[in-house]
């Protein structure tokens, strides 16, 4: 196995240095962070006979990460993750227009997004490292200074655990999530029809033609949404549904289960020939799973092309659009509040 050496991350990006920062834990499990879009570059886990892998896509190098090319791979999405459709919304009377990046919508956060900024490293340890960022007030059409936090630590519950936290000196939207694309069986090593997922919700928010929610909260009983019981994520990918069609496959928000702001399970993926198994919480009310639809031929670590659906994403967070949609968990942060979410990849 050879894991990513920390000098092929060491470099200079307008201005600002990066590194690449690895983190061990007592068992074995292995994770890499960059500084560059506060992103998570790999994951080593054993499989049943204790062979470690990387699972997650990624690149071996900083400048393929810096080149723009990168479709969000590992990367903190923010100011607001997932879609605001048509790049618009209102706050206290005000209209605010953003970038519109996705089609006729605003997608993670704008052109220039949390995930194409170095942050600066204020903290590291052996199986930590905190990142902090200030998003200036206007910035990709945001109001607000916003002063951002993401914490990596590995622990020896071999977990993977990722606390964000923001503060606002005016009101302002804010939705935080990670991006990894995970391949249990290890990066790049093809499809992942016959990995198992469950997701510990019972509803979705079924979308229009542009991915944008309708508003409808539905229940996924009956429907190619149902993962209330594990099942290869492949099973149902291309039946003729019409939600599928819009996303070219999964690519959906679930309303989990648990208490908005409580930590609880989301969704447990499983790898049945490696025996890789990885349980996902959060305290985010939503979990986007996204199938890499539209990855084809995506140039990856050691020379790999990953290629379409080799990958999945859980991303935990707020619903898309929820600043347009008042009945969604709200994403509005004012002066005096912390934005606080936490995700735990936990590994057996």
């Amino acid at each position: 196995m050879n894991i990513i050496r920390e000098e092929s991350f060491k470099g200079v990006y307008e201005g600002k240095p990066t590194g690449l920062f690895t983190l061990k834990n007592n068992n074995g499990l292995i994770a890499q962070v960059t500084n560059f879009g506060a992103i998570l570059v790999s994951i080593y886990v054993p499989d049943n006979n204790g062979n470690l892998t990387d699972i997650v896509q990624g690149y071996d190098n900083i400048s393929d990460y810096t080149n723009g090319n990168s479709p969000y791979m590992g990367a903190v999405c923010g100011r607001c993750a997932n879609r605001i459709s048509k790049g618009r919304f209102t706050l206290n009377g005000k209209q605010y227009s953003l970038a519109v990046n996705n089609g006729p919508n605003h997608l993670h956060g704008g052109i220039k997004g949390f995930s194409k900024f170095v942050w600066d490293v204020s903290n590291v340890s052996d199986s930590s490292v905190k990142l902090e960022y200030l998003s200036a007030d206007g910035e990709e059409g945001y109001p607000g200074n916003l002063k951002v936090s993401v914490i990596y630590t590995l622990t020896d519950a071999g977990e993977v655990r990722i606390d964000y936290h923001a503060t606002t000196d005016k009101p302002t939207v804010v939705n935080l999530a990670g991006h990894s694309y995970f391949n249990l069986a290890g990066e790049g090593s093809g499809s992942i029809y016959d990995q198992e997922l469950m997701i510990n919700g019972d509803f979705f928010t079924p979308t229009d033609e542009t991915n944008i929610p309708t508003g409808e909260i539905l229940k996924v009983n009956g429907t190619p949404m149902d993962f209330t019981r594990p099942k290869k994520i492949g099973l149902e990918i291309d039946k003729d549904d019409e939600q599928l069609k819009f996303g070219a496959g999964y690519d959906h928000n679930w309303v989990l289960n648990h208490r908005n702001g409580s930590l609880g399970l989301a969704a447990v993926a499983r790898d049945p020939h490696s025996g890789r198994v990885m349980e996902v919480y959060t305290t985010q009310p939503g979990l986007q799973l996204y199938t890499a639809n539209w990855i084809n031929g995506e140039k990856g670590k050691g020379g790999k092309k990953y290629g379409r659906r080799w990958a999945f994403c859980l991303e935990t967070q707020h619903f898309a659009d929820a600043i347009n949609k008042t009945h969604f968990p709200s994403t509005i942060l004012n002066p005096g509040e912390e934005y606080k979410h936490t995700c735990i990849y936990k590994f057996l």
